[in-house]
C-alpha cells in the first residue's frame, strides 16, 4: 500500500502451533505472511489452508493460496518484520540462519517462552532491531490446518520506538500489543503461571480439567512460592498480569475446588480440550521446553548460591516423561513426591544443610 508506513511483510520463523496462529490471524487481516517451518507443517497448509477458531468462537479461515510457506529463511530479505516463534533450544540456530539473510531495518520480535531468547537473538543479530514479547494464551493444534486458541489474553511486548509502526497491524488482526518499559517483569510474571506446564504435562489433563483439582493446583503452588521466595531475595520485580498480585496467586491456588470455582473462575476461563504446549510436545515425542520454565528457576536458586528442589524435581520428571516415564500422575502422588523433596520443615527457595 502506497504511502502507509506500516510493515505489510512478516515472516514468521517457526510455524508451529503459536507461530501458524499469530500469522494465520496477521494473514487473514491483510498482512502479506510468509510462515517458515517445517514440511510437514506446509504439506498441512497447501492441503487444508489454515482454520484459526478461539474459545469465545472466533472461526477465521485463510485460504491455502493466502499464505506463503517456505521451508527455507529467503523470505526475510525482504520482510518489514520477523517474528520468531522457535523452541527455545532452536533459538541459537534461528540467530544464525537469520544474520545471513536479513535485510537492513528489518524488526525482530522474539515471540517464545523463557527469558533469554531475545539476547541471544541480539547477540547473533547486533545490526537490528530485536524485541521480546509475550504470548500468554494457548493454542491448540488439531490436525488439517486448525490451530486453536483455547485461553485469553493479550501480547505483551517491551516498549521501543518501532512498536507503533506495527502495532496497528497487530490490531487489525485482532492481536493486541501492549508495550512495557520493564518487560523482564513481565517476562518473570508470564514464567511464574508457565509453572504449571510441567503440572499440566505430568497430569496427562486438559488444563481445565488440571485446575479444577485441588492437589494439582497445590503443586502448582509449591513450585511458584519457591520461585517467589527466589525473586523476592534478589529482589527481581514481577509484573502483576492477572486481576491479582503474583505474590497472592498461589494462596488462591490452595483454597478448596468450590472456593476455587468462584474466586479463581478467570484461572478457568479455558477451553475445556485445552492442554500445555508442554503436554503437546511430550506427546509429539519432541524434547520440552522445560530449561526454559522450571529451569530458570533452578538456574536462579544456583546463582543465589541456594537450592530450588520442587522445579529441579519438576525438570527431572518431565526429563523422564520425554523418555518414556510417567504421563499420568494423580495430583495426591505429584504433590506428595514434590513435597518430599524439600524435607520435614525445609522452606522453599533454602539449600538443606547436611
Amino acid at each position: 500500500m502506497s504511502g502507509d508506513p506500516r510493515p505489510r511483510r512478516i515472516s514468521v520463523f517457526g510455524a508451529g502451533s503459536i507461530g501458524c496462529y499469530l500469522g494465520g490471524r496477521l494473514a487473514a487481516a491483510g498482512a502479506e505472511v510468509t510462515l517458515i517451518g517445517r514440511e510437514r507443517v506446509g504439506a498441512e497448509i497447501r492441503d487444508h489452508g489454515l482454520r484459526l477458531t478461539d474459545l469465545h468462537g472466533s472461526d477465521i479461515r485463510v485460504g491455502a493460496s493466502d499464505i506463503a510457506f517456505d521451508t527455507g529463511a529467503e523470505s526475510v530479505a525482504t520482510a518489514d518484520l520477523v517474528v520468531v516463534s522457535v523452541k527455545s533450544a532452536g533459538t541459537p540456530e534461528a540467530g544464525a540462519t537469520l544474520a545471513s539473510a536479513l535485510g537492513p531495518g528489518t524488526v525482530v520480535v522474539s515471540a517464545q517462552n523463557g527469558l533469554g531468547n531475545a539476547d541471544t537473538l541480539r547477540a547473533a543479530l547486533p545490526g537490528q532491531v530485536v524485541l521480546a514479547a509475550m504470548v500468554p494464551f494457548n493454542v491448540v493444534h488439531r490436525g488439517h490446518g486448525h490451530f486453536h486458541q483455547g485461553s485469553e489474553g493479550d501480547l505483551e511486548i517491551e516498549q521501543h520506538p518501532a512498536v507503533p509502526a506495527f502495532a496497528s497491524v497487530f490490531a487489525d488482526a485482532g492481536l493486541q500489543l501492549h508495550p512495557h518499559d520493564d518487560f523482564r517483569s513481565v517476562q518473570w510474571a508470564k514464567l511464574l503461571l508457565n509453572l504449571n506446564n510441567p503440572v499440566n504435562a505430568l497430569s496427562g489433563l486438559p488444563l481445565r480439567e488440571e485446575l479444577s483439582r485441588r492437589p494439582f493446583r497445590r503443586a502448582l503452588a509449591l513450585a511458584q512460592r519457591e520461585a517467589l521466595a527466589l525473586l523476592t531475595a534478589r529482589g527481581i520485580a514481577v509484573a502483576q498480569l492477572t486481576p491479582l498480585p503474583p505474590q497472592w496467586i498461589p494462596r488462591l491456588l490452595t483454597v478448596p475446588d468450590g472456593v476455587f470455582r468462584v474466586a479463581g473462575s478467570r484461572m478457568l476461563a479455558i477451553d475445556p480440550h485445552a492442554r500445555s504446549s508442554m503436554w503437546d510436545d511430550l506427546e509429539a515425542g519432541r524434547r520440552t521446553e522445560v530449561d526454559w520454565i522450571s529451569g530458570e528457576i533452578v538456574r536462579l536458586a544456583e546463582a543465589s548460591g541456594t537450592a530450588a528442589p520442587v522445579n529441579a524435581r519438576l525438570v527431572a520428571l518431565i526429563r523422564e516423561a520425554e523418555a518414556g516415564g510417567n504421563r499420568q500422575w494423580s495430583g495426591d502422588a505429584l504433590l506428595a513426591d514434590l513435597r518430599s523433596q524439600r524435607g520435614p520443615g525445609k522452606p522453599a527457595g533454602k539449600r538443606q544443610r547436611s
